[in-house]
């Protein structure tokens, strides 16, 4: 039995998944993304208490969380920029002091997409497939990188972090620092907040959320479609340039946003025509999430079950689940 926990700005999800990757139990709570760290580490530890109300967490020998980035896996920290109060937060070790996760069991952290492209690779959209870019696209954005076959993670933990791409030059802040990041442009509130200053407005009593933006593009709103076409065109922009660099057979589109269906892909693989036009990025298929939401908890199951062997350049583990008395019994692709 493993454990997961899938934190990103907009909700707080856990599980308890079988050795087939099969999700048994899950829960959620919302973000407190404007919140204190406090009022964070809170909300996933009400996640926690709900998963150990379960006789099955007994039978739990690993837990993994794949939390949104910038993540450092070595350390157990993370600073999320889409939750400004955790900056740096001992996130492992705030999780490890939960009373009854049992002493021997030191939970295994990855970001949130290096996550799904571990499940995506194992169970889902990119399996079989040795070279593939898999994004998150929720209130932030987010990628990870499948190469020669392998889970890519880098030294930290963060290879593959596309929403922090700048497509634009003169663009607006992000709060990563930077201008013109793909994030500040194809993120959830970024739809909505590009379709609330065309003129587009939500129903009465519906939040103007990039969902509901999805709505109003499906039912022929020129306002809407335009929001989800920009965010078409920043992605495509950014996948073009990690084709680029690494070569990729695959772009795996799955979070919140991607929820959107073909208002979101449609644009995206016409944009990316026009950007990835050299001849080893021309052609590139894209295709929805296999494991829609489910895949940063099987990811994080997924690492959990057996590291991720990414080496810095002093041999220290990237991932060390190795102190867990965790079985092999959960097969994930990769080594």
């Amino acid at each position: 039995m493993y454990g997961a926990l899938d934190i990103g700005g907009t909700k707080i999800a856990g599980a308890l998944i079988d050795d087939s990757g099969r999700i048994l139990l899950r829960t959620r709570q919302p973000t407190p993304a404007g919140g204190s760290a406090a009022a964070m580490m809170g909300a996933v530890a009400a996640v926690l208490d709900e998963l150990v109300r379960d006789p099955r967490w007994e039978e739990m020998t690993c837990l993994g969380i794949a939390s949104a980035g910038p993540v450092d896996a070595a350390a157990g920290t993370v600073s999320p920029v889409n939750i400004p109060a955790w900056r740096a937060f001992p996130l492992v070790d705030e999780v490890r002091s939960h009373p009854r996760l049992p002493a021997a069991i030191v939970p295994a952290l990855i970001g949130d997409a290096v996550a799904m492209a571990s499940a995506e690779h194992w169970l889902g959209a990119a399996r079989g497939v040795d070279n593939a870019l898999c994004m998150v696209v929720s209130t932030g954005v987010g990628g990870g990188l499948i190469l020669g076959g392998t889970l890519h993670p880098g030294p930290t933990g963060n290879a593959g972090h596309i929403g922090h791409i700048s497509v634009d030059l003169d663009g607006a802040l992000c709060p990563c620092g930077a201008r013109g990041c793909v994030e500040v442009l194809a993120g959830g509130p970024a739809i909505a907040r590009q379709a609330l200053e065309a003129g587009w407005s939500p129903p009465q009593g519906v939040p103007p959320s990039a969902a509901a933006v999805a709505v109003a593009a499906r039912a022929g709103d020129t306002r809407a479609r335009r929001a989800y076409e920009r965010a078409a065109q920043a992605l495509a922009a950014g996948i073009a340039a990690t084709a680029s660099l690494v070569e990729l057979d695959l772009v795996v589109i799955g979070g919140g946003v991607a929820q959107a269906g073909e208002v979101l892909l449609a644009p995206l693989r016409r944009y990316l025509g026009h950007y990835a036009t050299l001849d080893f990025t021309r052609g590139l298929r894209i295709t929805a999430s296999g494991l829609a939401l489910d895949a940063g908890l099987i990811g994080a199951a997924a690492a959990a079950a057996r590291g991720v062997r990414s080496r810095r350049g002093t041999g220290r583990p990237l991932l060390d689940v190795g102190q867990t008395p965790c079985p092999r019994t959960l097969r994930p692709a990769g080594p």
